[in-house]
């Protein structure tokens, strides 16, 4: 009895099936885990904005601090030295973040940042607004108040943020506005940005009042001064730039 072979027609027919079918299947899978990560992100956004809405309202309305002048606490922790890393267990906000007392790695950055070396992990991926609400202008380590905001729904508190550098990417503390700001809040020219759109294009973003939502990129940075090519890494601004636009109260 005779037994039919596949031809090399057959054959390559079948691979190219399959082959088609794990390209389906791996987009599929990319699609869902995107999702989820923002979602997850989305959800660490909103425990840090609660949470510095409620440090506000326990310390008679004013915001955390971006950082304190030691340079040795900041919003996302504290460090023994300016050389040691930060414990994210024992920043300002660690009592208002849940049983962990840290914020938690957007998953997003965690899979890009993988193999590097941070050095200011515990941010989760996360920036503060330091230049108008956890420090201001006149005085970067004076929070703003929630009362001195006319527009709550319109000012950034937390945005999703890194930095580039030379070999990758870090973690990094600060959502950096459009121009930096003397004492008397003077305009003085643009920054680099740290605003990372890592999630297909967006960043998500969490808002003085509580609200968090996700945001297109309106403009991306360039090479930075250590090298870092913010184009390629997604990372730039978002919203109108006209007086540092949703960052300035």
């Amino acid at each position: 009895m005779k037994t039919r072979a596949f031809t090399l027609l057959e054959l390559l027919v079948v691979v190219a099936v399959i082959a088609v079918f794990v390209t389906v299947i791996g987009a599929a899978l990319g699609a869902g885990r995107t999702k989820s990560d923002t979602a997850k992100c989305i959800g660490n956004l909103r425990l840090l904005v609660s949470a510095n809405l409620t440090y506000a309202a326990d310390h008679g309305g004013q915001f955390c601090p971006a950082q304190e002048p030691s340079n040795l606490v900041r919003w996302h922790g504290v460090r023994q030295s300016v050389l040691s890393e930060f414990d994210a267990t024992k920043g300002p906000l660690s009592p208002y973040l849940g049983e962990d007392r840290r914020t938690k790695l957007c998953p997003a950055l965690g899979r890009v940042l993988e193999g590097i070396k941070s050095f200011e992990s515990g941010t989760g991926g996360y920036g503060y607004n330091a230049a108008y609400i956890g420090g201001t202008p006149l005085d970067p380590f004076t929070p703003a108040r929630l009362a001195s905001l006319q527009s709550p729904s319109k000012v950034v508190m937390f945005a999703d943020t890194a930095f580039p550098r030379m070999n990758g990417l870090q973690e990094y503390a600060y959502a950096e506005p459009w121009q930096w700001m003397d004492y008397k809040g003077r305009l003085r020219g643009k920054l680099d940005p740290s605003v990372h759109f890592r999630h297909s294009g967006c960043a998500n973003v969490g808002w003085c009042d509580g609200h968090v939502s996700t945001e297109a990129h309106t403009q991306l940075g360039g090479m930075n001064r250590y090298r870092g090519d913010s184009k390629y890494w997604k990372v730039g601004w978002f919203g109108p730039s006209e007086e540092n636009g949703f960052w300035r109260p």
